[in-house]
């Protein structure tokens, strides 16, 4: 039944894996420059990412990661539901209509609500793209642990309800837009796909307005498309209006992050106050196979918005050593995104992404990757000596047992 409730190369430069070298100097270098700007990244690990189709594949596996959930209430939530993706193109009222109980493999409008709820909620899902998915579940089973609910995975009334209180009651979950002059001028340009052709550029900025809109409004390009039928988002011009996620205007933690916890096994980073309570929750992309993420206790030692990223292939796998370093000069494009939180750890950190479809899906090559906006607002709450916590990570050795997150807000 519906419900209603009251507001409530791609090849290495695109994975984020990444090594940081000792570096100084200043954090804008010249183009053709090879010494270490003010944060040198080194990508060393996978060779390129996964296919649409690889994605695709493990973008709902079922894999609760280590979270307990009824299956069988999902299946059935899921068969009960009559919404498709396809109905997300001729909603004409987004008036927080949202059909419960809501889980499993479904896709639609419903989704695309509750996944804009979760981002305002800061228990994010990675890109709303109005399918479920494992980042989905995940954040909702958090969201239920936070505020004292059965941990179901299955958004039901209670739920709902609650998800939009701590998002902040909007009046709507999908609004309207009108782009500026500044929204639509780019420049938008097809980067090369070499890393020393890369190295000449003064920026690696967007390639498209699409994309610049996805990044804007944490949303699959192809969903801002169903959410505007016949409007060809590559070539907007300024006063036009656009339907987007209503995810601007959330409401900050309501209390300092005094540690991040991530998790290996279960694919997540938590930001949490004091006395354990989960302010902030984020799916991750983290280092496996021959090079995994480091495990431990450790802290961040410095924040840096809009890196330049320190190509170094004598640190490469796949890569002939002998090669030149180079800089790469900062942008949403760059191998790791719009911001880097460097940690103790030598070579490791937190960062962006230029495949915000793959968190969650991908390995990197050690690092911690997020959604460039999830990496943002990670950055926004945090600061120098923030205590990072890593455990059950593959291929290293047991971390102490984690008891510091509690189950209520």
């Amino acid at each position: 039944m519906r419900s209603f409730y009251p507001a409530a190369a791609l090849l290495l430069l695109l994975l984020g894996g990444c090594r940081v070298s000792d570096s100084s100097g200043s954090a804008v270098a010249p183009a053709d420059s090879t010494a270490a700007p003010e944060t040198g990244v080194s990508v060393y690990g996978d060779g390129t990412l996964p296919t649409d189709a690889e994605v695709e594949a493990t973008r709902y596996a079922g894999q609760r990661r280590g979270v307990a959930v009824d299956t069988a209430a999902l299946g059935a939530a899921a068969r009960n539901n009559p919404e498709s993706l396809g109905q997300i193109d001729s909603v004409a009222s987004w008036s927080r209509s949202v059909f419960v109980p809501l889980g499993g493999a479904v896709a639609g409008p419903s989704v695309v609500q509750v996944q804009t709820l979760l981002d305002r909620a800061g228990f994010t899902a990675g890109e709303i793209d109005g399918r479920w998915g494992d980042n989905t579940e995940l954040a909702v089973v958090w969201f239920q642990k936070a505020a004292s609910l059965p941990a179901t995975g299955i958004v039901d009334a209670q739920t709902l309800r609650a998800l939009s209180g701590r998002a902040g009651e909007p009046d709507s979950l999908i609004t309207t837009v009108t782009l500026s002059a500044d929204d639509v001028r780019g420049p938008f340009r097809a980067l090369p796909s070499g890393v020393y052709e890369k190295a000449k550029l003064d920026r690696l900025g967007y390639e498209s307005l699409s994309e610049a809109l996805g990044e804007r409004f944490h949303a699959a390009p192809a969903l801002l498309r169903r959410l505007n039928p016949g409007a060809t988002l590559d070539s907007l011009s300024a006063g036009t209006r656009l339907r987007v996620p209503n995810v601007a205007g959330a409401p900050a933690p309501r209390d300092a992050v005094a540690r991040l916890v991530i998790s290996g096994r279960d694919g997540y980073l938590h930001a949490l106050a004091a006395d354990g309570t989960v302010l902030f929750h984020a799916p991750v992309t983290l280092g496996a196979g021959y090079d995994p993420s480091p495990q431990g206790d450790f802290h961040i030692t410095s924040i840096t918005r809009n890196p330049w990223w320190h190509y170094q292939p004598n640190l490469l796998s796949g890569v002939p050593d002998g090669g030149k370093d180079a800089s790469l000069p900062p942008g949403p494009n760059n191998a790791v995104g719009l911001v880097w939180m460097a940690l103790s750890e030598p070579h490791y950190g937190i960062h962006g992404t230029t495949a915000p479809s793959t968190i969650g899906t991908a390995t990197s090559s050690g690092c911690v990757r997020l959604t460039n906006w999830d990496a943002l607002r990670l950055a926004g709450i945090v600061k120098d000596g923030t205590q990072v916590r890593f455990r059950d990570i593959a291929g290293r050795d047991a971390a102490p047992a984690d008891s510091t997150a509690r189950p209520n807000a």
